[in-house]
């Protein structure tokens, strides 16, 4: 029972990174980071006409495309969905995996801010407030 578990946390383990895969990594053709700090990353797009990705995966985000066009983002599970690019006029970007294909017949370059989540603080330790109200009883 316990070489199931551990295959199953292994082979988790590794269909996790592929599935959210860093479009820099495998696709630095076409995106390269512009800034990278503890709140942000910016990606730096840019797609010849008719040029397509891979699939990868971005965290929340707003696009703001620099050039307007046509985009096709194909999701996982075999569906797309298609999207007029406007220049300059921001979008929100969910998080999650597509591959994106340029469907202009002119380049269409875009930025990506992608958010990132703040790290938690620990938590402070609670005053011990039932200490100080019990030191009032007598």
């Amino acid at each position: 029972m316990r070489r199931v578990l551990y295959l199953s946390l292994f082979v988790m383990a590794c269909a996790i990174p592929a599935f959210a895969q860093d479009p820099v990594k495998v696709d630095p053709d076409h995106y390269q980071v512009v800034i990278n700090n503890a709140q942000v990353r910016v990606l730096g797009i840019h797609y010849g006409p008719h040029e397509k990705s891979k699939m990868h995966w971005h965290p929340n985000g707003v696009v703001i495309p620099q050039t307007n066009g046509k985009i096709r983002f194909y999701l996982p599970g075999g569906k797309h969905t298609d999207m007029d690019l406007i220049a300059g006029k921001p979008m929100w970007a969910p998080a999650g995996s597509h591959n994106p294909e340029n469907l202009s017949d002119s380049d269409m370059d875009a930025i990506l801010v992608e958010l990132k989540s703040p790290k938690r603080r620990p938590a402070k330790k609670p005053t011990n407030s039932n200490a100080a109200a019990n030191t009032n009883k007598e």
